[in-house]
């Protein structure tokens, strides 16, 4: 199934803004003072990386999820707006808050090449199945 060149392009786009590109290393905080980021004991496989759902029940396949290591959440579809939500990774659970609502998130397999989860938050559980997105790549 053909995806839309111009929905990985835009989320890469606003990604690019929120990375710390030209700036030199070591500037900023001092390092001794930084605080851990989202990331900092999540498995590191789907950190960074844009994800498409290609499965689920529920949620429309094509659909983008971006876990940043900031502990930012970018959701993006072809049909509405992409927004911001957050993530953590904290005492081996996974946490996603979207549009204010929390969900509890279990992981049911992640590889390389695909990341099942399901999310338990309000309402009935959703599951889908995601994989790195075409032509979509986060520099660290």
């Amino acid at each position: 199934m053909p995806r839309p060149a111009f929905a990985v392009a835009l989320l890469g786009i606003g990604l690019a803004a929120c990375s710390p590109a030209g700036r030199a290393p070591g500037a900023g905080a001092d390092s001794t003072r930084a605080k851990p980021t989202a990331a900092a004991h999540a498995p590191v496989t789907f950190v960074n990386r844009v994800w498409t759902v290609v499965q689920s029940p529920t949620v429309a396949p094509g659909q983008l999820y971006v876990f940043l290591s900031d502990g930012t959440l970018v959701v993006a579809s072809l049909q509405g707006t992409p927004s911001l939500g957050r993530w953590a990774y904290e005492h081996g659970r996974l946490t996603v808050t979207e549009q204010g609502v929390s969900a509890a998130v279990e992981i049911g397999e992640l590889t390389a090449d695909r990341f099942r989860i399901t999310l338990r938050g309000p309402g009935e559980p959703v599951t889908m199945t995601l994989e790195p997105a075409e032509g979509a790549a986060i520099a660290d």
